[in-house]
């Protein structure tokens, strides 16, 4: 669909997610933890979607935040699911490693973004 790098990355992680929900909710009988997991998880490159066909700079901005938000919440669920010991550290690893990029990716879109667009001008009168 786009070929946004961070959409990319948010989608490919996305389907790691899904996939991580089905073994949770079929292998492990979990629902509750991995359904918010499938939630957040899913939810960022949805939100990076609408970024990308954003009506300003500050509904980009905007919306890259809630995926960040979104981002840091599934880093969440996945600590959880870990130390609960419903993942082991190998399914762990390298999704939270996914995610931290993430996040790092959506923060430095937002910093860049804000500071490129939306630096205050200051007048000086003599």
């Amino acid at each position: 669909m786009s070929e946004s790098i961070v959409y990319q990355k948010a989608y490919s992680f996305a389907i790691e997610i899904v996939k991580l929900y089905k073994h949770l909710s079929t292998d492990k009988r979990e629902f509750i933890l991995s359904k918010q997991l499938l939630r957040s998880g899913t939810s960022i490159g949805a939100n990076v979607n609408e970024a990308i066909s954003s009506e300003s700079k500050r509904d980009f901005v905007h919306k890259l935040g809630i995926a960040l938000k979104e981002a840091r919440e599934t880093s969440y669920w996945l600590m959880l699911l870990k130390d609960s010991e419903f993942i082991n550290i190998e399914q762990f690893s390298p999704l939270n490693d996914n995610c931290n990029s993430l996040i790092k990716i959506l923060s430095s879109i937002i910093i860049t973004t804000k500071e490129r667009y939306f630096k205050k001008q200051t007048t000086h009168n003599p």
